[in-house]
C-alpha cells in the first residue's frame, strides 16, 4: 500500500497504525531519499493527512545494516521500526529476505537484537513472521527468538511460506504463540470481512488484528471490523475512492516526479485487488488493463465518474 492509498484508507477511518511498505535493506547504508520515498509521511509528523501514525517497515538479512537503516529511519521521524520476516515473494526470499529467515533462528534473533540495541529505549522494535517457511511447528521457537531479541510486539501471518495466500489461515497457531509469549500478538491473514474477524479472533484469542490485502480490496474493512453499526461502501462510494486516489498521484507526477506508467500501473494494480471487495471490480479490471498511458486512463475514469456518480 503505497502513500497515496494509505492516505485514502485510513481517512476513511478504524486504522490505528500504518506501515510502509517493506525498504529493502542491502548491505550498504540507504540514503534519505529512499526513506521519504516510501514514507512520505516521515515529512508530516509520521502520520497520514488524517492523522494516523506511521513507521517503516525494513526487510533484510544483514544485521548490522539492518541496525544503521533503522537508526537512520528513526532519525528521519519513524516512532517504531517493523521488521518484515513474512514476505513469501520469490525473488526476495532468492535474495535472503523475508520469510526464507524463518529457517534460520540464530540469525532472526542476531538482526532483531542488532536493531534493537542501536535505538532509544522509548523506539518499539515490532516484528511480522509467518508461521515458517515450509514447517508450522517452529512458529513458537522462532517467537521465542523475536521476543528475546527485544521484539516488543510480534505480527503473525498464519500461514507459512509454502502455503502462500491459499485459503485456508491457520489461525489456531496463533493462539499458542500468544499464550507462549509475553508481548502482544496480532493476527494476520486472511480477514475479508468482519464475520472473517471474528472467526479470527475466536479461534486465535487475539485481540488486534493487522489487515493488508483485505484493506486494499475493502478501503472501509477497518471500519467494518471496528463498529458494527457501520454501513458498508457500496460501488459508488470505491468510484469516489478511485477517482480521488487518481487525482492524488496527478498531483505527485506533477510534483514529485511520479511517472506516468507508475500512475496507470497503480491504478491497475489497486482495482485487480478489489475485485475481492466489490463484484463490480472485475469488469472495470478488465475494461482498463490494457490502458498504457495516463490521457487513457484519464478518459476511462472520466466515463466511469459519469456513468456511477451522475
Amino acid at each position: 500500500m503505497d502513500a497515496p492509498l494509505r492516505q485514502l484508507v485510513t481517512a476513511v477511518g478504524g486504522y490505528d497504525l500504518c506501515t510502509s511498505e517493506f525498504v529493502r535493506i542491502t548491505r550498504q547504508r540507504s540514503p534519505e531519499k529512499v526513506f521519504y520515498r516510501f514514507g512520505p509521511e516521515l515529512k508530516s509528523g509520521a502520520k497520514t493527512a488524517s492523522g494516523t501514525p506511521f513507521r517503516i517497515q525494513l526487510l533484510g538479512s544483514d544485521p548490522y545494516y539492518m541496525a544503521e537503516n533503522a537508526k537512520t529511519a528513526v532519525r528521519l521521524g519513524s516512532p517504531s521500526i517493523d521488521l518484515n520476516f513474512g514476505c513469501p515473494a520469490k525473488t526476495v526470499n532468492a535474495s535472503r529476505g523475508g520469510s526464507v529467515l524463518l529457517d534460520e533462528p540464530d540469525l532472526i534473533f542476531e538482526i532483531t537484537q542488532a536493531v534493537r540495541k542501536a535505538l532509544p529505549d522509548d523506539i518499539p522494535v515490532t516484528v511480522k513472521m509467518r508461521l515458517g517457511y515450509r514447517d508450522p511447528s517452529v512458529c513458537i521457537d522462532n517467537a521465542l527468538a523475536f521476543q528475546a531479541a527485544g521484539a516488543s510486539e510480534l505480527v503473525v501471518h498464519a500461514r507459512t511460506k509454502t502455503d502462500g495466500y491459499k485459503p485456508p489461515a491457520h489461525w489456531h497457531y496463533l493462539r499458542e504463540i500468544r499464550e507462549a509469549l509475553d508481548i502482544p500478538v496480532v493476527a494476520n491473514g486472511e480477514v475479508w470481512s468482519r464475520e472473517d474477524w471474528l472467526r479470527c479472533y475466536e479461534s486465535s484469542g487475539c485481540d488486534q488484528v493487522m489487515i493488508g490485502r483485505g484493506a486494499v480490496a475493502r478501503p472501509d474493512l477497518a471500519m467494518q471490523l471496528s463498529d458494527p453499526d457501520f454501513e458498508p461502501w457500496v460501488w459508488a462510494d470505491f468510484v469516489k475512492s478511485l477517482l480521488e486516489y487518481w487525482r492524488i498521484l496527478s498531483e505527485l507526477y506533477e510534483a514529485d516526479g511520479c511517472s506516468d506508467h507508475y500512475r496507470v500501473i497503480r491504478v491497475k494494480q489497486w482495482l485487480n485487488q478489489s475485485r475481492r471487495g466489490f463484484e463490480e471490480a472485475p469488469a472495470l479490471f478488465e475494461s482498463i488493463k490494457r490502458l498504457h498511458r495516463s490521457h487513457e486512463m484519464d478518459e476511462a475514469l472520466a466515463q466511469l465518474a459519469q456513468s456511477n456518480l451522475s
